[in-house]
């Protein structure tokens, strides 16, 4: 481990050289290539080098209390930062641990989130914008941007779909666990009679597809513009502004029709048509991965879930790794990281776990 960490330290300190050239200051693709890479690795390095400070110190400790002539007082305070050291040492060794694990490419990218309605109709199409909601108040507390791709509003305001992308350094890394059922437990606003009603609603979260992974042939896309319109078919306004990219040889149809402008509305389309489209294609290369959004995004059904929202007890669950925390109103407003962090801490255990058994 500390070989290839000291290969990050080596480089890290060519990079920072490297900065102080003129002739890579006055490259900005070469100078932004540079503080991409030591941003990558300085997490590593500066906590190695503490870990290396904490070594040293545990030296020094150790060879007072070795030497027959120093004082009773002096080796105390020697003992003190010997035990202090080892402790240091121990928690820093597991956190470059963690810090080494392989990351996932995608984590630092910006996401694109498709909420569907499942099982429950109306009720489904309600939570779907309760969750919009949530989503959009966490994005907010996080500094990050949302931006509604499409929408398919209900005459009760809720929604059978909407998508929407959330823009911000690390949005992925957080969102990702999102995807799959999420099962909502409450009496429906639809409902005279106060009998508690479970419905499902899907989550799917894609990373933004940069250009240059995926190429799409223009030939290869059918594009149809109409009006856009609203619940109860009402337009939203007189003018073909409205998208729909059908890329033929998938079959894969997206929809934008929540800009006024057609250029906008096809921009967005087109981002997240590649998103899917890399999405299927990542898929389609890795079997595991295949069978692991099988199961967390299925497809609605009341048995494929991976959060339940239980109102009457204002309890949430995260059923794949047994929390449960009653606190629905707060986590409900974005309070996201009761749940995220946990969810993250569970990732990297089980990634520890298996970094060691190989």
């Amino acid at each position: 481990m500390f070989e290839r960490i000291e290969i990050f330290d080596k480089r890290y300190s060519e990079l920072n050289t490297k900065l102080y050239d003129p002739s890579v200051a006055a490259n900005a693709d070469e100078f932004q290539k540079i503080m991409k890479e030591i941003k990558g690795i300085e997490p590593i390095v500066l906590k190695y080098r503490e870990y290396k400070k904490a070594l040293e110190t545990q030296q020094e400790a150790l060879e007072i209390l070795e030497d027959s002539s120093s004082d009773e007082e002096f080796k105390k305070m020697a003992q003190a930062e010997l035990d202090e050291a080892k402790n240091q040492i121990e928690s820093l060794s597991d956190q470059l641990k963690i810090l080494l694990l392989p990351k996932d490419p995608n984590d630092e990218k910006n996401v694109i989130i498709e909420i569907r309605g499942g099982a429950g109709g109306e009720e489904a199409a309600l939570f779907c914008s309760v969750l919009f909601r949530m989503y959009s108040m966490y994005a907010e507390r996080k500094g990050f941007k949302t931006d509604i791709v499409n929408t398919n509003e209900t005459e009760l305001g809720g929604y059978k779909e909407i998508s929407f992308m959330i823009e911000g350094e690390g949005a992925y890394s957080l969102l990702k666990y999102e995807s799959g059922v999420h099962r909502v437990q409450r009496v429906p606003e639809t409902e005279s009679q106060g009998r508690i009603h479970t419905s499902t609603v899907t989550v799917a979260v894609l990373p933004e597809a940069d250009d240059v992974e995926l190429e799409i042939n223009p030939a290869d896309l059918k594009i149809d513009t109409f009006r856009s319109s609203g619940a109860g078919g009402q337009h939203i306004n007189k003018t073909s502004s409205a998208i729909r990219i059908t890329h033929i040889p998938t079959g894969t149809v997206v929809e934008c029709q929540d800009e006024r402008s057609q250029h906008k509305n096809k921009d967005k389309a087109l981002k997240v048509l590649k998103s899917r489209l890399l999405d299927a294609k990542v898929i389609e290369q890795q079997d595991a991965i295949a069978s692991e959004r099988k199961s967390q995004v299925g497809t609605g059904d009341r048995s494929e879930r991976i959060r339940t929202y239980n109102y009457p007890q204002s309890r949430v669950t995260d059923h794949r790794i047994g929390l449960t925390l009653y606190k629905l109103e707060e986590i409900l407003n974005g309070d996201l990281e009761q749940v995220i962090d946990p969810l993250i801490a569970a990732d990297r255990a089980e990634k520890l776990k298996e970094s060691m058994e190989e």
